[in-house]
């Protein structure tokens, strides 16, 4: 890698003078300056995809006070150190007097583990560059100030962009108090995802089920219905191709469901069930006896779900549902992105199945837009990301 012109702290950064709480934002100069090594910090971020829930992914370089490489860090599994204090550990006394390019704001709250910004500060760092702010209440800007207010410099804002689409889950729970959530579904070239007869196995190829679990193994829950449970008996695992299982999560307002299934077995991954006030007896006591955990709400829809999740630190979900509850988790919002797998394949019959149930839209006119992200070739299948979400991720 090349090595980024050194900042030096007579220079135009270093002669100005802001109130603490005011982060210095990178000029276009200053941002191609520190890009590269912002670039290979956000490359040591995604190491830690799907094990830092509820924490964001963070990479972080340290640079000496010349400018060398001195060390690297990332933010491997929530409760284990962060990426700052991992580089600092690398760098030992070379990172003295030298620069920390880290792709989120250093935190300055105990959590479960120490503040950052005073890592940094201990270190005797002299200058911290941030790709963003982090949007979490518990910081939000102040790990920037402590860091200014002790004499250290902070330009933020290289490759922020980036950094806010590598931790939009993060950045969308925190903002909304919900996951962000993933509605995934699998059809034919005509829309079919079933026959009328609901033979339904396997619209798409093995490459598209191989995509599907490794996104399994990168979200924190994925969620079903009740009428997918009896229908299909799914598992819901990354089958090994993941960094860890997700919670998988059965939503079932009465608990009508059968007494042997593959998610009421928890070797494989844990599971859930949320249900409403209503649910019977008969099924409450079903699932204790086969200690399978349960959680009930006082209104059972996708919206509290979520809330639910979040609480527990899920920063994204993936829907897995049929139509009623794919639509009704739109229509409240709780979907920001789209994954539709079109397998090239004609399926016909007017009563076939489609994705979605009523959206109650009585218009054309009156259908939501999404934002086509992306197209990629699974195999013999073509696979389309669509997303909403842009006004969440926007700092």
């Amino acid at each position: 890698m090349a090595q980024p012109a050194r900042l030096g702290r007579g220079g135009r950064w270093g002669r100005r003078r802001l109130s603490p709480a005011a982060p210095l934002q990178a000029t276009a100069e200053q941002a191609a300056r520190w890009r590269p090594w912002m670039q290979r910090a956000l490359q040591l971020a995604v190491l830690g995809q799907g094990r830092t829930s509820p924490n964001p992914m963070v990479g972080c370089v340290v640079l000496d006070a010349g400018g060398q490489l001195a060390g690297e860090g990332f933010h491997a599994q929530a409760g284990l150190p962060h990426a700052e204090v991992g580089a600092l550990r690398q760098a030992g006394e070379r990172g003295k007097g030298g620069t920390a390019i880290v792709t989120l704001e250093p935190c300055c709250h105990h959590g479960r583990t120490p503040p950052c910004s005073q890592a940094l500060l201990a270190a005797g760092i002299g200058r911290v560059v941030v790709a963003m702010v982090d949007p979490d209440p518990r910081v939000a800007g102040q790990g920037l100030a402590q860091l200014r207010a002790a004499g250290v410099e902070v330009l933020a804002g290289v490759c922020g962009a980036e950094a806010r689409q590598l931790n939009r889950a993060f950045i969308h729970r925190v903002t909304t108090g919900r996951p962000l959530g993933i509605l995934k579904w699998a059809m034919s070239l005509d829309g079919r995802t079933a026959l009328p007869n609901g033979s339904s196995q396997w619209i798409s190829g093995p490459e598209a089920r191989a995509w599907v679990h490794r996104l399994r193994g990168q979200v924190d829950a994925v969620i079903v219905g009740g009428g997918t449970l009896r229908a299909d008996d799914p598992l819901l695992t990354s089958r090994g191709l993941g960094p860890r299982e997700p919670l998988r999560v059965v939503l079932s307002r009465t608990l009508d469901l059968p007494p042997q299934r593959q998610l009421w077995d928890q070797g494989p991954a844990p599971t859930l069930v949320v249900h409403g006030p209503e649910a019977s007896a008969l099924g409450r006591q079903q699932l204790d006896q086969l200690g399978v955990e349960r959680l009930e709400l006082d209104l059972c829809t996708p919206l509290t779900v979520l809330a639910a999740l979040a609480q527990r630190g899920c920063n994204q979900v993936l829907w897995e549902c049929g139509p009623p509850l794919a639509a009704e988790a739109l229509g409240q919002g709780c979907v920001q992105q789209l994954a539709a797998v079109i397998a090239p394949k004609l399926l016909g019959g007017v009563a076939a199945r489609t994705p979605l149930g009523d959206l109650g839209l009585v218009d054309v006119n009156g259908a939501q837009q999404w934002d086509l992200q992306g197209v990629e070739r699974l195999g013999v299948d073509w696979l389309w990301h669509l997303n909403n979400s842009l006004r969440a991720i926007k700092a």
